[in-house]
């Protein structure tokens, strides 16, 4: 066995171990829940849940309604190893741990792709299988296998791995794969069938590379790709690159000029603080915010794989920027979602140990924060009057530990983590331990302490900013949504909105708009209906649909390919 395959077989049998382990209940430091991951595919919705698929036996699941909180699927894609019989035809000693799957909403299901090989070897299948819903309780659930994408031998020229499937706006469909053994390609698939059309499949990147994610911004295909060392824990080296081309064909070529076939590739993110090794990336777009998604070796949890959600953004100049801090660094006042009540120094002495509470706002110092991100998603907390930090109380990790007012030293009980929801709201988790920052009990009452406890959903659990006292941008409205569009991008033929709850009077009336402000689409549902099916047909492009019922109206922007 030469280098290159003995290099393989390590890198594969480090990840099978590390997933093994990441599914056994490591403790959870990214996010919430159990997010223990390799490989995750692209984030998909459906109804008001968020789907991943993962590298592991039968292919992983997890879900989340929120994007914070992350849940295990009840069951495996192929159940007790049940997998196709046609895979051990084309890859001999495959014992059904699928790698790096990706999936896709066309044609009203969901296209999932599967990896399939052994270790140290470039004899591998790429297959797909394909499936109504994702909602395992819903009659209809149910994975058809559809047989093989396409498949490689010991003398192909890439290996069959590590799919990721991009539909343009022009209802193209462009598949990418490979690994180290021989690069990553492109070639264009059925958009019916899902199939390869047996066209030309073009090498896009070279060099020691994995985990092609192919997108399009603006008049630019953009190719993300993985370098360096991964399945090593700690030790991994892997990092995120990219190159942009005119042609969803390539040659992609990086920041200065350098193609991807030749070495080339623009930094995009890179192992810092807990966060080693990140790989395989994936985009999800709702509400104008794009989740960057990607797995990376926890640094503080001995190495375990784990989910990583960051947000990105393009440059004027049109390249893709990544980062962990979802808030700008600046002066804000901190508002609970559930009680409208703000993070208020009670007492408004500014004094170390005074508590803090929830309070109306008054437009006080005592109820203004500055915070300082340090980097990698955490930020330190001060108060305006005074300028000690927030600090739970002892640093103590234990759910129920009160915040307060003290010096700033760096402790990690002084440091604080803030994700972003679906609907734009934060959680903010101490360092030290990961228990969100609540008002118990989902108190209404001014003056009650905030503290810590375990991620529940609570909206007391959720705050929202507005910056005050400078020109800084405020964080996205963080107004809880009752309802949700699905899929993610919509189709061209149409959309479903879900609501939370039927309304006990009246109709509900749905309009669509261009973004010139035209109405493309107006119809008036019964009140007592929660689930709208918007059957219009729409060019690719960018929409608000407009919701109005007796409680309200509600806005949402929407993408479709």
């Amino acid at each position: 066995m030469n280098f290159s395959l003995l290099l393989g077989a390590w890198r594969r049998l480090a990840l099978l171990l590390i997933v093994f382990w990441s599914l056994s209940g490591s403790a959870a430091y990214a996010l919430q829940g159990l997010t223990g991951v390799h490989d995750p595919s692209t984030i998909v919705k459906e109804g008001n849940k968020y789907w991943i698929f993962a590298t592991g036996q039968g292919i992983y699941s997890m879900y989340s309604t929120d994007l914070v909180n992350w849940t295990p699927g009840p069951r495996a894609v192929f159940v007790n190893n049940a997998y196709p019989s046609w895979i051990n035809t084309k890859v001999p000693g495959f014992q059904g741990n699928f790698w790096a799957p990706e999936c896709i909403f066309m044609n009203g299901k969901y296209y999932l792709y599967y990896s399939c090989s052994t270790f140290g070897s470039k004899v591998s299948a790429i297959g797909l299988a394909t499936n109504v819903t994702l909602d395992p309780a819903s009659p209809n659930y149910r994975w058809e296998d559809q047989g093989e994408v396409i498949s490689s031998n010991a003398n192909s020229a890439a290996n069959a791995i590590d799919p990721a499937v991009f539909r343009d706006t022009n209802n193209d469909v462009w598949f990418s794969y490979g690994s180290f053994f021989g690069g990553l390609r492109v070639l264009q698939l059925n958009a019916t069938t899902g199939k390869s059309l047996g066209g030309t499949s073009y090498a896009v990147a070279n060099g020691n590379v994995e985990a092609a994610f192919l997108t399009k911004q603006g008049t630019f295909y953009y190719l993300f790709i993985n370098r360096g060392s991964c399945c090593n824990g700690i030790n991994s080296t892997y990092h995120i690159l990219v190159g942009r081309s005119a042609s969803p064909t390539g040659p992609f070529l990086d920041q200065s000029g350098n193609d991807l076939n030749s070495g080339g590739g623009t930094m995009l993110l890179n192992s810092g603080g807990r966060f080693i090794g990140p790989g395989h990336a994936g985009i999800f777009s709702e509400g104008g915010v794009n989740f960057f998604s990607h797995h990376y070796y926890d640094n503080e949890d001995n190495g375990a794989p784990k989910l990583g959600l960051a947000k990105l953004t393009w440059t004027a100049a049109g390249w893709p920027a990544v980062t962990r801090d979802w808030v700008t660094t600046g002066r804000y006042e901190i508002k609970g979602v559930n009680s409208n009540l703000v993070w208020d120094a009670w007492g408004c002495t500014g004094a170390s140990g005074q508590m803090i509470a929830q309070g109306p706002s008054a437009g006080l110092d005592c109820q203004r924060w500055d915070l300082t991100a340090l980097g990698n998603g955490e930020y330190k907390i001060t108060n305006a009057l005074g300028g000690l930090a927030a600090d739970v109380a002892g640093c103590s990790a234990a759910a129920g530990a009160k915040l307060q007012l003290f010096a700033y030293s760096g402790a990690a009980c002084q440091r604080f983590r803030i994700d972003r929801t679906n609907t734009g709201s934060l959680v903010l988790a101490s360092a030290n331990g990961n228990r969100v920052v609540e008002v118990p009990n989902a108190s209404l009452t001014p003056g009650q302490q905030l503290g810590l406890w375990d991620y529940n959903g609570c909206t007391c659990q959720h705050w929202s900013l507005t910056a005050v006292g400078s020109t800084l941008a405020s964080t996205s409205p963080a107004r809880r949504k009752s309802l949700s569009v699905y899929p993610v991008p919509a189709t061209r033929s149409g959309f479903t909105v879900e609501l939370e709850n039927r309304s006990s009077t009246g109709n509900t009336q749905v309009e669509l708009f261009d973004l010139n402000g035209r109405v493309l689409y107006r119809h008036a549902f019964g009140g007592q209906q929660t689930s709208l099916r918007i059957a219009t047909a729409l060019q690719p492009g960018m929409y608000v649909v407009r919701v109005q019922r007796e409680s309200g109206t509600e806005t949402q922007t929407i993408t479709v390919w």
